[in-house]
């Protein structure tokens, strides 16, 4: 009997228990990162269902194109994006009827200039697909932390987003942030940094977003309309020029 939800996940999934899979209540088709072509093969293979699209490639493979997610939808199948290439695809398609859902989804609209390059990591190329860096998303939540327990004043913190904002994101790593923090920082403010950053998986947005989406009951899960889910550890943003990863886009997230 076909499962009644395919999902498209990779490192997004980094530390998930397998009970938080399980306790899903809808039986899963577990697939890797999309990439071009896939959900085009699920769509001409199974009858309409729900898909969930929560990671995907665009570094060595043609990222998820918006046609194949629009025949999707056409065919009736219910469409959910959240917490990576997902959350770019749903806020892109939002008033075409995919459903966005999390925090990673919601910063899209609350900040003007949230991109795409915000989500993007490096992971390795076969199961389970370890993350190599981190997302700016997650750093972003870790300096605002730093902030708010007066760690980094605000400019310092902004100075601190702006230099991850300019290095590749492959290079992104918690290693970095902490030294750049502390090249901020008061020198009696470096050991604090450090206990902060020792809990960093509590700043790993993609991550609880998948964890909150799979807590959601079945019913919540059926068509219909539905607004972002908002809640979470609050976002630092500084101002830089749009970066849209658009459907042809050669990268990895």
């Amino acid at each position: 009997m076909a499962a009644e939800c395919t999902i498209f996940v990779g490192p997004s999934a980094t530390g998930v228990a397998r009970a938080t899979w399980d306790a899903f209540p809808l039986s899963l088709d577990r697939r890797g990162p999309v990439e071009r072509g896939d959900v085009d093969r699920v769509v001409e293979e199974l009858e309409p269902r729900t898909l969930v699209i929560v990671d995907g490639r665009f570094h060595d493979a043609l990222a998820v194109g918006h046609q194949e997610i629009r025949k999707a939808l056409a065919h009736g199948w219910n469409v959910w994006g959240l917490c990576s290439m997902g959350a770019i695809r749903a806020y892109e398609m939002r008033n075409l009827g995919m459903r966005g859902f999390g925090r990673v989804f919601g910063a899209f609209f609350e900040h003007a200039d949230f991109q795409d390059d915000e989500v993007a990591l490096l992971h390795s190329p076969h199961p389970p697909f370890y993350p190599l860096s981190e997302p700016m998303v997650h750093l972003r939540a870790a300096v605002e932390a730093m902030r708010r327990d007066s760690l980094l004043t605000t400019a310092s913190a902004q100075q601190v987003v702006l230099t991850l904002k300019e290095r590749w994101y492959g290079e992104r790593t918690v290693p970095l942030l902490a030294r750049l923090a502390r090249a901020e920082a008061e020198p009696d403010a470096n050991e604090a940094i450090g206990e902060l950053l020792r809990t960093f998986d509590r700043f790993r947005l993609k991550t609880h977003d998948l964890v909150r989406f799979l807590a959601l009951r079945r019913s919540e899960l059926d068509p219909g309309p539905r607004k972002a889910e908002l809640s979470g550890p609050p976002l630092m943003t500084t101002a830089t020029g749009c970066n849209r990863l658009g459907g042809g886009g050669r990268c990895q997230c």
